[in-house]
């Protein structure tokens, strides 16, 4: 799991920016949003230009040389902060595996120039590399005959060792295979109607096609069902490509023709649930942006509910700010280059019955 991230001189952050998911209170509600005393879903709330996308560019920065996966590079451009004379970007990972904490820190010049990187496993440096100089170690067991000088700023040291190791089956080392394997599982979308995304996979595929390809056309309707949105679905090949249709008492029309943005949205997100059973981490940007505000509460319980993964939302809709849906200490707010935690941000001691959006609004969480 993400324990906690840093970035520094990234896009509009030009100061260190922390998200710290590790400072959980004993909260005896919501259990299930905290797993091993870190944050296993939350929302990030904060307004418009603040950088809530921006954060979720910056924790998934590290898919754009660690993997293979989707990148989508031209959104972070420009990549540094236009405000610094600094041009180095600086990231700082932590996560959790098997109770063993994981550091991964790296800078870049740009998002495909690496400047240096180190791993830390356990308190051990185990990786480090400074592409300035071409130099670098590695103590992973089974990488002692490895060419560890690469003379190439583009390609992640870490990345190397990974794809030409055959590393020793060891506790450091299963460590280091359940990092990469969790950065390779990583997915961030977002809730617009075109299926854009950054990481766990490759490619594109129809929306429709997928649903019925991989039978779950009949549970997508039942899905929209629960939801409130009453209709009958059936599919058809059109152009070699499963679409999916929707039938009414004297007639028929493709699902996309008629379906409001926030239907789209919900296919959207359909897709994802049924796509991303394996994703280890998932970052929703304005997952809500067409969602009635009863609708979003369903679809947080709903990924929570059918999902293993870690899950941040990004959301303006302060409906969320409620302890039957999440809990103070899984509700962040970005403001002034910061993220915190409602319960750190006053200095009342916040309990269930509280109302937090009313407070929200009344400006109890401004710094």
């Amino acid at each position: 799991m993400l324990v906690r991230f840093e970035v520094e001189n990234f896009k509009n952050f030009e100061n260190k920016i922390i998200l710290d998911l590790s400072k959980t209170k004993g909260y005896e509600f919501k259990e299930n949003l905290i797993k091993d005393g870190i944050v296993r879903s939350g929302v990030i709330f904060g307004k418009n230009a603040a950088g809530k996308s921006n954060i979720g560019y910056a924790i998934f920065d590290i898919v754009n040389h660690l993997t293979d996966k989707q990148k989508n590079l031209s959104e972070i451009y420009p990549y540094s902060n236009l405000n610094s004379e600094i041009k180095k970007v600086s990231f700082n990972y932590l996560f959790q595996f098997d109770g063993k904490k994981v550091n991964y820190k790296y800078s870049k010049l740009d998002p495909e120039e690496l400047y240096e990187e180190t791993l830390i496993i356990d308190g051990n440096t185990v990786i480090e590399y400074d592409y300035l100089n071409n130099k670098g170690f590695c103590t992973l067991k089974g990488t002692e005959n490895l060419n560890i000088i690469i003379d190439n700023n583009k390609l992640s040291f870490v990345k190397y060792i990974n794809n030409n190791s055959v590393l020793k089956n060891d506790e450091t080392n299963n460590i280091f295979r359940k990092f990469i394997e969790f950065v390779d599982n990583m997915l961030l979308f977002y809730s617009l109607d075109y299926n854009r995304y950054i990481g766990y996979t490759v490619g594109s595929e129809s929306i429709s096609d997928a649903i019925v390809k991989r039978k779950k056309l009949e549970d997508f309707q039942h899905f929209l069902n629960r939801l409130d949105i009453s209709c009958e679905l059936f599919s058809r090949e059109v152009n070699g490509k499963n679409q999916i249709f929707v039938k009414y008492r004297n007639g028929e029309a493709n699902f996309y023709s008629v379906a409001s943005a926030g239907t789209r949205a919900l296919a959207l997100f359909y897709y994802w649930l049924i796509n991303a059973s394996s994703a280890s981490f998932i970052f929703m940007d304005e997952f809500d942006a067409y969602y009635h505000y009863e609708l979003s509460q369903e679809v947080v319980n709903e990924i929570i509910d059918k999902t293993d993964a870690q899950v941040i939302f990004t959301s303006h809709n302060t409906n969320l700010m409620n302890n039957n849906v999440f809990r103070p200490d899984c509700l962040f707010i970005l403001q002034n280059n910061g993220i915190r935690a409602m319960c750190d941000l006053t200095e009342k001691e916040l309990r269930k019955a509280h109302n937090l959006q009313k407070m929200y609004k009344a400006g109890a969480f401004d710094e």
